[in-house]
């Protein structure tokens, strides 16, 4: 098995709202040593898979700087301190949809990058939404609603839809049996 690394030393190269920088010197099991490994830490997040009454699915529409092109992901966004995740997925699919539902269904806690990020994303599913508010965005936020129908969904992903752990959270749903 296995077994874990020994840190050394650590120190941040840089402590912002969203995201801290983070260098550690460690020592790995076979006794090599990497004095500059670098950790980047995050808030955990919520994403929703949301479908409406109807069986249509509801998206945000986004310019993701990172990769320089628009994306279409399900309603997410980090997880106030305090808050419970399912709470946080709650508000943001309100926050960025105007959709509400009453019943959700997590599908689990993954981790977007073990290898270098300490957070977590927590998956849902909200069946039977329906629109009670328009989007209350925030500042830094420039989204537009899509709603697609399930064979819309399935011919975007892969080049709409890029976003790989809101593809993991449609095929867990797909798994449990909850997009029917």
């Amino acid at each position: 098995m296995p077994k874990k690394w020994t840190t050394l030393a650590s120190r941040y190269l840089l402590k912002r709202k969203w995201m801290n920088l983070r260098m550690d010197h460690v020592r790995l099991p076979t006794g090599a040593e990497m004095p500059e490994f670098h950790v980047l830490e995050y808030p955990d997040w919520a994403a929703v898979v949301c479908i409406t009454q109807d069986g249509r699915y509801v998206l945000v529409e986004q310019f993701r700087y990172g990769v320089g092109k628009n994306s279409i992901e399900f309603a997410s966004g980090a997880i106030d301190p305090g808050e419970e995740p399912e709470a946080g997925a709650r508000r943001e699919l309100l926050e960025e949809t105007g959709y509400e539902a009453d019943e959700f269904h997590y599908l689990g806690a993954f981790a977007p990058d073990p290898s270098k990020h300490t957070n977590f994303a927590h998956l849902y599913v909200a069946r039977n939404a329906r629109k009670i508010a328009e989007p209350t965005l925030d500042d830094g936020e420039d989204l537009r609603v899509v709603t697609l129908t399930r064979k819309e969904l399935e011919e975007a992903i892969g080049s709409k839809i890029i976003h790989g752990i809101h593809v993991a959270a449609l095929w867990l749903a797909e798994q449990k049996g909850l997009l029917e």
